[in-house]
């Protein structure tokens, strides 16, 4: 009988950054000032911080030494060359648009191929992504698996194309109103899941026939190539660089936000293999970034994200990466705790609607969960439900059917005995949850409302 052993992360600590806990009574006076929204909190009054992984990482001594060696001139640094030639390598992409993060590219893209009454189908909306496309006048079609809308159900690849769904789309609407399918890899909104590189490539292989572009969202690409490398038969014994190279050709670019996968604060980029989109890109990012060697980076950020390209790919930074969010997740599911399965890449989602079955969707179950999370234990951790869903062009809400609230675990910052601590907060607001009362919006911004909108308790 093989022993299962453990795993230990592939890096020692050289430096630190104290934490602060907070009483109960602080937590309460904050969460009140910031509208019962985690994204207004200070983050000096946050003990452990999962609101995110965009930006939240902690860089490389490799990183930082590369920050030193950033080639601050306006136009050509050697950094852009650097960080163009990893992207080449790793991505397989031929032309490079580095831009200010995944925002910017998502941006670009939009802006040259979207037209007014476009539709672009993708495998579940991202908040940036699906906005951008609706500034450009295109309409997002959902043509994901309808079993990613169950947090409890167990496939392997819950972010896979229904490609019936994408055929009747390509059918009703017509081939040339579709300027391109965005397919995300791996998909957040449905808890973390991957795409299998089967149902990547047959995407590929049913938009040819209909000469569609398909666009990744590579923002955790490689984190999806672990995926695949693990469940997918075909793929088990190939490495995650093979993987990825191989899940990009499929695809005729990407938008990238390096602040995920690519364990760097700030940056991003646009790749492409068209000649002519490229050089539309690279034209209009002067305009909205800053030059085509720069997008609104410094030399020493183009460098920091070039080394951390080489280093995510490493198998044993991913094996830890995702090997913490699994920890927390198998913990919680021994607890009885209602969470997306299987356990994402990125994060932990909770099922705010078994949390809190007494809410109304209206009455904010994932904002409510959020809020108390962080009145519980200093713990912040974000909304992914009605308000991170928006309104529709009618001023309707987006009802989605899941409803959760993301624990999300930047990469190379917390420890194990952090891990058990945000477990121990999540039991106990699950055990006092049927006294809960929900919240009422009391302010909305006009875009992605999530980041600003306040609420007070009902």
């Amino acid at each position: 009988m093989v022993t299962k052993r453990s795993w230990a992360e592939p890096f020692k600590i050289k430096m630190v950054e104290p934490l602060r806990m907070t009483t109960r009574e602080e937590r309460e006076k904050a969460l009140v000032e910031a509208g019962f929204n985690t994204f207004l909190l200070r983050s000096d009054d946050v003990y452990i911080d999962l609101l995110t992984d965009s930006g939240t990482s902690a860089m490389s001594d490799s990183q930082w030494a590369g920050m030193m060696l950033g080639d601050e001139a306006y136009a050509g640094s050697r950094n852009f060359f650097n960080l163009e030639a990893a992207v080449q390598k790793h991505y397989g992409y031929k032309h490079l648009v580095p831009t200010h993060q995944g925002r910017g590219a998502e941006h670009l893209l939009s802006s040259i191929l979207i037209k007014p009454g476009d539709v672009v189908p993708g495998n579940m909306y991202f908040t940036t992504t699906r906005a951008h496309q609706e500034r450009a006048g295109g309409a997002f079609v959902d043509i994901i698996i309808d079993q990613a809308h169950d947090p409890s159900a167990l496939l392997p690849f819950k972010g896979n194309v229904d490609l019936a769904k994408l055929e009747a789309v390509i059918t009703r609407v017509g081939a040339k109103k579709i300027p391109y399918v965005s397919i995300a890899a791996t998909v957040n909104m449905a808890g973390g899941q991957p795409i299998s590189m089967a149902n990547l490539k047959a995407v590929r292989e049913l938009t040819q026939r209909h000469g569609i572009r398909v666009f990744l969202d590579a923002t955790r690409a490689m984190e999806n190539a672990w995926f695949i490398q693990q469940r997918e038969a075909s793929h088990a014994n190939k490495s995650m660089a093979e993987i990825l190279l191989e899940m990009c050709s499929y695809s005729d670019g990407c938008t990238m936000s390096g602040k995920k996968d690519l364990l760097v604060n700030i940056g991003g980029f646009l790749a492409l293999n068209d000649w002519d989109v490229f050089e539309e890109a690279r034209n209009l990012v002067v305009l909205f970034e800053g030059l085509h060697t720069y997008g609104g980076l410094a030399g020493r950020d183009l460098e920091a994200m070039a080394r951390g390209i080489s280093e995510a790919i490493r198998e044993d930074h991913m094996r830890a990466r995702i090997g913490q969010v699994e920890y927390v997740g198998d913990r919680l599911i021994e607890l009885g705790i209602p969470v997306v399965r299987p356990i994402g890449g990125h994060a932990v989602f909770l099922d705010a609607r078994a949390f809190y079955p007494q809410l109304e969707q209206l009455q904010f179950p994932a904002q409510t969960l959020a809020a108390e999370l962080y009145l519980d234990s200093g713990l912040r951790t974000m909304e992914r439900g009605v308000v991170s869903a928006g309104r529709d062009k009618d001023g309707h809400n987006h009802l989605p059917k899941l409803e959760l609230v993301r624990l999300t675990f930047p990469r190379r910052v917390y420890t194990q005995a952090h891990c058990d601590v945000t477990v121990e907060s999540v039991q106990a607001v699950w055990e006092n949850r049927a006294s809960v009362r929900g919240l009422e919006m009391i302010y909305e911004p006009k875009h992605l409302r999530f980041f600003q909108a306040r609420f007070k308790r009902l």
